[in-house]
Formats: C-alpha cells, sequence, structure tokens
C-alpha cells in the first residue's frame, strides 16, 4: 500500500480534479491519497474540501498557515505524520498520472531505495485540452536534477526527519532529502525508462517575484539563500536538521487566538527601531502573544524631512517596507518558523503586521 501527499495551496479546482481524476482510473487500486491544505483561503478551502472528500481514496487534513509564507517542506511534513502505508509518494497538484503508476509504484517500492521520476511537461494549449495519457504532445522532459516528483519508504523518511522545514517558498528541498537520505544509505534512483506523469501548464512562480512589496509574500534572493543552505548541508553531512517537533502545525485555536488578539505595537520604519526589535525585543518577549505592525513614520514624507536632507542636516535614516518584511521573514524562517505567527501585508500596501506566540520554557 502506497499514500500519496499532495502539498496544496489556493490552486484552481480544475487542475485538482484533472489529478484526481487520473487516479480514479488507476488499473490498481492499493494506494491511499492524503490532500495537505497549506492555508488555502478559508471560504475557497471549503471548495477543495469537498472535491477532495468526493474521491473514495482521498482524505483531506487543512493547516491553519494561510497567513505564513509557502513551505513545500511543512506541508509535506504534516502529511507524513498522518501516512500509515510503508511507502509514500509526494505528488504535485498538476501531476497527470499515467493509468499504471501505481502498479510500477507498488513493483519499485523498496526499503532500501527512493525514486524520482521523469515527467512531461505540457504547454498552456495542451493542457487546456482533457485527452487520454497516451495521446498528449509533450514539449519536454525532466532531467535527473528535478527530483520533485519522489517515492520514498516511510521509515526511512520519519527517521531524518522528513523535509527540512528551514526551506520556504521555492527551492532546494527536493534534492536535500534525497541528499540526506543518500547519506543514510538509502539509494536514490531516477526513473527515466518511460514517461509515467505529465505536468500540467501554469505560470513561473519565480517569475512573479518583484523588487517591491507586494500582497503575496515574497522574500528577496530566497532561491539563493535555499541554495547555500543546501550545499552547507553537503559540506557538513547533515542528516537530521529539523526540531524535534517537525511536521506540526499552526492549531485552529491558536489561530483565532492570534487573530482576534488586538494589542498592537505600532513601529516605525526607523533603521534602529527596527533592528532594536528584531535582535532585542522579538527574542526576549516570552509567554504570550507579541503583535506588531510596521509602518512608515510620518516625518519621512514631510518637506521638513526632504529640506534638511537636502541640506546635508542629519534626519533619521530609515528602512522601506520591502526591507523590513524581507528581514522579518528572514528571521521567522531562520528562528521562529515552529511557533504560532501570522503574518500579513495590507492591501494598500503601507503596514506589515506581524503575531506570534510564544511562551516560557
Amino acid at each position: 500500500m502506497i499514500t500519496i501527499i499532495y502539498p496544496y495551496r489556493n490552486r484552481e479546482l480544475s487542475r485538482i480534479k484533472r489529478s484526481l481524476d487520473s487516479l480514479v482510473h488507476q488499473d490498481n487500486k492499493n494506494f491511499r491519497v492524503l490532500f495537505v491544505d497549506y492555508g488555502s483561503s478559508i471560504p475557497f478551502a471549503d471548495e477543495v474540501k469537498n472535491l477532495v472528500l468526493s474521491y473514495s481514496f482521498a482524505t483531506y487534513q487543512y493547516s491553519y498557515t494561510l497567513y505564513q509564507p509557502w513551505s513545500r517542506s511543512k506541508a509535506i511534513n504534516i502529511g507524513l505524520k498522518w501516512v500509515q502505508t510503508p511507502y509514500v509518494f509526494v505528488a504535485d497538484i498538476d501531476v497527470i498520472f499515467r493509468n499504471d503508476f501505481i502498479s510500477m509504484l507498488n513493483n519499485l517500492a523498496s526499503s532500501a531505495r527512493c525514486y524520482y521520476f521523469k515527467v512531461g511537461f505540457l504547454s498552456e494549449p495542451e493542457t487546456s485540452v482533457i485527452k487520454k495519457f497516451s495521446e498528449y504532445q509533450i514539449s519536454f522532459s525532466s532531467e535527473m536534477g528535478a527530483q520533485g516528483l519522489s517515492l520514498f519508504p516511510l521509515q526511512a523518511v520519519q527517521g531524518i526527519h522528513g523535509f527540512d522545514e528551514f526551506l520556504h517558498f521555492w527551492g532546494a528541498e527536493d534534492i536535500d532529502i534525497h541528499n540526506r537520505l543518500t547519506r543514510t544509505g538509502i539509494e536514490s534512483l531516477f526513473y527515466n525508462d518511460q514517461i509515467l506523469l505529465l505536468h500540467q501548464w501554469h505560470k513561473s512562480y519565480r517569475k512573479g517575484e518583484t523588487d517591491v512589496l507586494s500582497n503575496e509574500l515574497q522574500l528577496k534572493g530566497v532561491v539563493q539563500l535555499n541554495h547555500q543552505h543546501l550545499i552547507t548541508h553537503q559540506n557538513r553531512g547533515v542528516t537530521i536538521p529539523n526540531f524535534k517537533t517537525w511536521g506540526e502545525t499552526i492549531s485552529e485555536t491558536d489561530f483565532n487566538e492570534l487573530n482576534d488578539f488586538d494589542n498592537q505595537i505600532v513601529i516605525n520604519n526607523t533603521k534602529e527601531r527596527v533592528t532594536h526589535f528584531l535582535f532585542v525585543e522579538l527574542p526576549q518577549f516570552q509567554n504570550g502573544i507579541l503583535s506588531v505592525r510596521f509602518v512608515e513614520d510620518s516625518f519621512q514624507n514631510s518637506i521638513k524631512y526632504k529640506i534638511k536632507k537636502t541640506v546635508g542636516k542629519k534626519v533619521p535614516n530609515y528602512y522601506n517596507l520591502k526591507e523590513i518584511n524581507d528581514m522579518l521573514l528572514l528571521h521567522i524562517i531562520s528562528f521562529y518558523h515552529q511557533l504560532p505567527y501570522t503574518f500579513k501585508i495590507s492591501a494598500d500596501l503601507k503596514s506589515i503586521s506581524f503575531k506570534i506566540k510564544k511562551q516560557s520554557f
């Protein structure tokens, strides 16, 4: 028996349906699906849940992380804690499965090996049409470096505490887990005898990154940071990177408590004020909820400030909100991602709100 984990957030219902429909037609029914919704917007999540549960082989798990950055690692790890089968396949909502894929997984499954698979990528026009698997025209296929769609022995993956939860947004988590498993003696193999998986077209997420603040959570340079993290693991021979509490998520109770907490501290964007919060106030705070809102100092846009700056007089030094966004997100994913927290950018892009629940130990 194999469990298929889908890590997911806020993608089209049609995309979900096409992927799950391809599992309906498998010639081997010896599988389960665990669908981990890592923080879709709550009204939409109800539609997702209803669709997923309409498939008899699927279960649905919601994580209250809608006000946290995307982490494929954390989403998969949540699923790994629920898996009860000896083998797990990590999927993607964009995947269409050939009808003998589950049979192939059952044939390949081994406690001493993990496999990743060659994938055929569809163009936008080809994705828009529903066809038999064999009739799709493939634009290009993945090579050995693409390890995102993988079959693992569950005990081996749980033994190294799953995927590295430092890794947020995009990049490195798949290569990292294969590398760490290899260091424990598990063989990592690329299955490229034939194409058993197709990938539905979508816009590139990385091309959507901007150098200015946006309502979509982003961290400038995170792909390069994640790659450096991967290199460091390789150099140090790391096998177990996570806290003992890996695979956990913010509870509905904690989420509601944070959401309802109104006692907010307003912090202006002067460099010394922001720096003091990040390096002194935030790490020292314990036993309660800390709620702050970062805003631009009104003096920064005043005529007096502009005149003083022009004539070379002393004026405050400021971070812009994008810089604060990046520094705060970097602190969160480095030191606080295992704690209950929320991170919100206002619709008008004029403030950033951050709440975190900490307990003394």
